[in-house]
């Protein structure tokens, strides 16, 4: 999400005439977007803050620092007033406000105050210029409450795009050749639009108080039904089928991230039915034991978990699988881990994203009690990360002597001789071919599999 807004930001300046600066001490403006999801992800940019205000004192007053995304969102002004170096901080419902910046830049002046409304709206298009994958925003916040996220903190409530903004927008990134979509959302799977009101829908908390954008009584909210609302299968029906009605150049699209409690068997056969979908999901699961995922407040249990992965399997017998994994949560005790390592091996994941619980200030699980001592969450998560490299290295040998279908995304940084591309799984593959073929999509055969990469020729 925050590679897709950073670009949208870059297309806002070029549209206004500004160019990329060779680097900073070149930089009229610099911004700065920010992720505020590990503890980790701040401190990198306490870091670089401490950076640019020594560049301050080396060139003065002649370049302005924007600070955006979730950390601003988070800190707001107490950002500004620990780091003097930044002008402006700009929170993740503010974007429209970078605009006003680069006019008072343009016109050497300081803003007093940044006027924005008060609602979320989209970013423009993403798309980078020569790229053949593109990002595409569906739905914006969260809803969820995990008892160890930040996100919806930062990020607000589930706001979900008009579905007509995003077949507009594949419209534009098939006029200049995009090969992949990125369907993007922190809960893509929650998407709802109502399409009676035209408006983003969201249900309500306990209280009744709206939860999206757009504020609806209840009696209108009683009266939604399902032929009123489209829903995450209906819009990624919606897009396959656009695709191929304008005879488009997108040949793959993708979505990312998914929610276990909300991936329905809909959304499962309609992957099955669409080719243009790829046979490859992301389903964060974050632990194995139902207990600490309860614990977690992540609304499904290790059943329903795998309950859904074999009825993906049962439909869609070559689809492939990654996740997150979570070690260490408050209270897990060692017959909880070991679930998450019998969850892995019925599952096989082909790779997860792995790290041990680091306690978020402003979250519930940061005040728990039978807080894990940190040597005991590495030593579990190196045994999730052992079975993990173990399983990826199996299911990749796998595919050695297959064909594969290919992206080829450009010259290999190894040898300048290769190319390097990507299959529907995301994997690296590497083979000889003509330059004349990055931006196509190639037949290879594997022929090995060298670390985590494949090396194939092209059929």
């Amino acid at each position: 999400m925050n590679k897709a807004e950073s670009s949208s930001f870059e297309q806002l300046l070029i549209e206004r005439s500004w160019s990329q600066a060779k680097d900073e001490y070149e930089a009229d403006l610099i911004i700065i977007n920010t992720c505020s999801v590990r503890a980790t992800a701040e401190n990198r940019i306490h870091g670089r803050l401490g950076r640019y205000t020594a560049l301050r004192k080396e060139r003065g007053n002649d370049f302005t620092l924007v600070v955006t995304g979730c950390m601003a969102e988070r800190l707001g002004d107490a950002l500004k007033k620990q780091f003097k170096v930044v002008d402006y901080v700009v929170g993740t419902s503010k974007h429209s406000s970078l605009i006003q910046i680069a006019q008072a830049v343009e016109g050497d002046k300081s803003l007093d105050l940044i006027r924005t409304d008060d609602h979320y709206h989209f970013d423009p298009l993403s798309y980078e210029k020569g790229t053949f994958k593109a990002y595409i925003p569906i739905m914006q916040g969260c809803n969820n409450f995990c008892r160890y996220c930040i996100v919806p903190h930062v990020r607000g409530r589930e706001i979900s795009r008009n579905p007509q903004e995003v077949l507009d927008e594949i419209d534009i990134l098939s006029a200049k050749g995009v090969k992949e979509i990125m369907v993007l959302g922190q809960n893509v799977n929650s998407y709802h639009w109502d399409k009676k009101h035209n408006k983003s829908w969201s249900s309500y908390d306990k209280g009744g108080v709206a939860l999206g954008s757009v504020e609806m009584d209840k009696q209108s909210n009683a009266a939604l039904n399902d032929d009123t609302i489209i829903n995450f299968p209906d819009l990624m029906r919606m897009i396959a089928i656009h695709i191929k009605e304008i005879h488009s150049s997108i040949e793959w699209v993708r979505f990312m991230s998914s929610h276990p409690k909300d991936i329905s068997h809909q959304l499962i056969d309609v992957i099955a039915e669409e080719p243009v979908i790829c046979r490859h999901v992301h389903l964060p699961v974050q632990h194995g034991s139902t207990k600490v995922l309860q614990a977690m407040n992540r609304r499904y249990t290790r059943e329903s978990y795998l309950a859904i992965v074999a009825y993906m399997k049962e439909k869609i017998p070559e689809i492939t699988l990654t996740t997150d994994i979570m070690m260490g949560f408050p209270g897990e005790t060692e017959a909880e881990a070991e679930e998450v390592l019998s969850l892995m091996k019925e599952v096989r994941f082909l790779t997860s994203y792995m790290y041990y619980f680091n306690p978020r200030e402003g979250t519930p699980a940061a005040t728990f009690d039978n807080q894990i001592p940190i040597e005991e969450k590495k030593r579990r998560l190196q045994k999730v990360i052992d079975l993990q490299l173990l399983i990826t290295r199996e299911e990749m040998s796998k595919r050695v002597g297959k064909m594969v279908k290919v992206l080829v995304d450009g010259v290999s940084k190894a040898n300048k001789s290769e190319l390097v591309g990507h299959t529907e799984q995301e994997q690296q593959v590497v083979f000889e071919g003509d330059i004349a073929k990055i931006g196509s999509f190639e037949q290879i055969y594997i022929q090995s599999l060298q670390g985590n990469t494949f090396r194939g020729r092209i059929i």
